[in-house]
């Protein structure tokens, strides 16, 4: 009898990276995990200071760092370098010249290593490298996943939660679109406990004050941005957002979650990767789910799209 073993690779070790690692160890997600980075000696030292963690976690994990011809028999690969933020940028998508030639060369590194399983896309602009790397890579797109707006929604019903005095899980909304400024929520299908949010709201005029639906968004679009500009980087949501995503992909779980997919006539929109709730399973992106946008909704989505498609151009540079 034989048993598969579940191995993760992950590209680019800085905070991101190396928090993401640490947060699938903690949760015993696999049995092995592999960093690669430019700088080896990096990769090394992380690697050995989480094996000695392992000590004291519930699972035996095997992490160390390694090179891209480990990435052949790997499950998953987490693609999480990209170029440094600048201070001065304005959104995300100012990254996508110096982050495409990064993600050029981390692809054909990858590939040539003969990968066939699920890359979970990180870096940002997130919807367009994730876009970019499906191109390179020659994979099927459902085996091709940006992070998306998942840590965007759950930015959300943690607000939603504060608002209402409530565990944030029992916040059902999405953050759909682009993963960056155009991003919209979809409030017609938000619910707490099964009632519709916009009911919840009306109905509790003393609690939610002032507060208003466009607060709400501004407040979850400024979340990463604020954190940014405090500790120069987001870490531990983004972390546990791709573990999130990992765990539903080894474990089979068919989760729906917003990720980056690539739509082929969903929402009517094609050939763009934007963030839609979708199941995923061991197979990747199993199915997008086509959620009743309001009109206000649907025209938000467009606008994501427009937006996204118009920096494609520059990846043909």
């Amino acid at each position: 009898m034989s048993f598969k073993s579940s191995k993760i690779a992950i590209v680019g070790v800085g905070n991101v990276g190396a928090t993401t690692a640490y947060t699938i160890i903690n949760q015993g997600l696999c049995e092995e995990i592999v960093l690669i980075d430019v700088n080896k000696e990096k990769a090394v030292g992380e690697a050995l200071d989480m094996q000695h963690s392992i000590f004291f976690m519930n699972r035996n994990i095997n992490v160390h760092a390694g090179d891209y011809d480990e990435c052949k028999d790997a499950d998953i690969v987490i693609i999480t370098a990209s170029v440094p933020m600048d201070p001065n940028a304005t959104n995300r998508l100012d990254m996508l010249s110096g982050s495409k030639r990064v993600m050029k060369s981390i692809i054909s590194s990858i590939m040539g290593s003969g990968f066939n399983g699920i890359l979970l896309v990180i870096s940002n602009p997130v919807d367009v490298m994730t876009y970019y790397a499906w191109k390179l890579s020659g994979l099927p797109k459902n085996q091709v996943i940006g992070s998306g707006t998942t840590l965007d929604t759950a930015r959300l019903a943690v607000e939603i939660s504060n608002l209402f005095d409530l565990d944030s899980k029992s916040i059902s909304a999405y953050v759909m679109g682009e993963h960056g400024d155009s991003e919209f929520v979809s409030w017609n299908t938000a619910t707490i406990g099964g009632k519709r949010l916009i009911d919840v709201m009306n109905d509790n005029t003393e609690r939610v004050n002032e507060e208003s639906f466009d607060n709400l968004k501004e407040q979850t679009i400024k979340a990463g941005w604020e954190i940014f500009h405090r500790k120069g980087s987001t870490t531990y949501g983004i972390a546990a957002s791709a573990a999130a995503i990992v765990k539903s992909i080894l474990f089979n779980e068919n989760k729906i979650l917003p990720v980056s997919v690539y739509l082929e006539g969903e929402y009517g929109l094609d050939g763009v990767y934007l963030s839609a709730p979708t199941i995923i399973n061991n197979t990747g992106a199993k199915e997008i789910v086509e959620i009743n946008l309001a009109e206000d909704e649907k025209k938000a989505m467009d606008a994501s799209n427009d937006i996204v498609k118009s920096f494609y151009e520059a990846l043909n540079d």
